[in-house]
């Protein structure tokens, strides 16, 4: 959506003439007499129809016109005095009931040039220049984008696939100030929600540093900037409300699979079109990629609201990790258990579906859930320190985690608790 454009109001042109009295100028010699105003008519005057004479006045006629132009200055000024206080009078008058006319709310305050460099403003007038709103197919979708080392561009896999419809659209970006230039796809990730893309013959580009997601802690300052709505160079601020939210944004398709990952969860206003921007810290470092939001849509039409203070980023860790493999190899690994997990198990935590006759083995012999001592049946409920409370949250969290990481797994067998450490298997997108 993008609003109506707004109809500046144009100055009227100066040089209408003023209303009230009509001028007509006659030379008398070097000096110029207002007629109407003294009430004399020269010989060889104009009128409508008549030809000026051109004719000069002699030395006893300038003197009279001199004498007749004081005369009707003076009458003018104390015709514009009288006018004046009787004006004052009527409008002193007609003031109404407790009006002050000597009322003032005072001068403007000087213009504040410096902001402090952690305040919002601080930290706008750093990171805008590094943002660029990202449009597809020809303006069909729009999104947001963040400019890294080496003039590349980070945003979402499902801003350059419009929600996973097309695989190979044109895209476009456009830079802070208007700029826009065609752009390609160096890789994506549809496992992460994660793509690459690089603008054509551009010079140096302005790259955002880049922070750490595992320090983030819950309160910190934030602020997001993008292009919500295609209302390019858009910046909101509020605080991370949350660490390690499991999010599964959409749902997959036969073309993309469902997304998974452990979010930083955020207060500060992110609305459709903010996908790809930078989650940034009061450091000026991105701490995310803004990629989901939840809303209060219309069950009936199915319809998306906007922001209600739910919004969800990437960690930058598991970006960074990712977009660097894109721009290494055109492709990113994710992790794997090697374990197939009932997403319908009702009970609390993750269950590795139990064996079926006649069924694929739910456990990849050799895999590495196998070789943890993981058992079809098994129930893990904590993941990496992470409490598990169903099988998405445990998907989310094995994509939060670099393929061959080494983490802890605790889950339940029988009614007791067993505690094991399984290293991260890899798959390629």
């Amino acid at each position: 959506m993008h609003p109506a454009g707004f109809a500046s109001s144009a100055t009227p042109a100066a040089a209408a003439a003023q209303p009230g009295f009509r001028t007509s100028y006659a030379r008398f010699d070097d000096e110029w007499v207002d007629h109407e105003l003294a009430g004399y008519e020269l010989p060889g005057r104009d009128r409508p129809g008549r030809q000026r004479s051109g004719r000069r006045m002699g030395g006893a006629a300038r003197l009279s016109g001199r004498r007749l132009f004081a005369a009707a200055t003076g009458l003018a000024l104390v015709s514009a005095l009288a006018g004046g206080l009787v004006g004052g009078y009527i409008a002193t008058r007609s003031a109404p009931a407790g009006a002050d006319p000597t009322y003032s709310l005072g001068a403007a305050s000087p213009n504040q040039t410096a902001r402090p460099a952690s305040s919002v403003a601080g930290l706008a007038a750093r990171v805008l220049p590094s943002v660029v709103t990202v449009k597809v197919d020809d303006g069909q979708g729009t999104g947001s984008g963040f400019i890294v080392s080496g003039g590349y561009i980070i945003t979402d896999n499902h801003v350059v696939t419009l929600d996973g419809r097309l695989a190979n659209a044109s895209m476009s970006v456009t830079f802070n100030g208007g700029r826009t230039v065609s752009a390609t796809l160096v890789g994506r990730d549809p496992y992460s929600d994660i793509a690459v893309i690089r603008p054509a013959g551009t010079a140096i580009l302005p790259a955002l540093p880049l922070g750490n997601s595992s320090s983030v802690e819950v309160g910190d300052p934030v602020i997001a900037v993008g292009a919500p709505l295609g209302l390019a160079e858009t910046v909101t601020s509020g605080i991370v409300s949350a660490v390690n939210r499991p999010v599964e944004p959409g749902s997959g398709t036969s073309t993309s699979p469902q997304v998974y990952f452990d979010a930083i969860q955020t207060d500060a206003p992110i609305n459709p079109g903010n996908s790809g921007g930078p989650l940034v810290n009061a450091r000026g470092q991105v701490i995310g990629v803004d990629a989901a939001i939840d809303t209060l849509g219309d069950p009936l039409t199915g319809s998306q609201g906007g922001s209600i203070g739910l919004g969800f980023a990437i960690p930058i860790n598991q970006a960074r990790r990712v977009a660097t493999e894109l721009i290494r190899t055109g492709h990113a690994a994710h992790s794997v258990l090697g374990a197939v997990i009932n997403i319908g198990y009702g009970g609390t935590g993750a269950q590795i579906v139990p064996v079926r006759p006649g069924a694929a083995a739910p456990v990849t012999p050799g895999g590495p859930a196998a070789q943890a001592g993981l058992q079809p049946g098994d129930v893990i409920v904590r993941f990496a320190g992470l409490p598990i409370t169903d099988g998405n949250s445990l998907l989310d969290a094995i994509r939060s985690q670099a393929p061959g990481s080494r983490v802890s797994v605790t889950y339940v067998r029988g009614g007791i608790s067993r505690t094991a450490w399984v290293a991260l298997g890899s798959a390629t997108s």
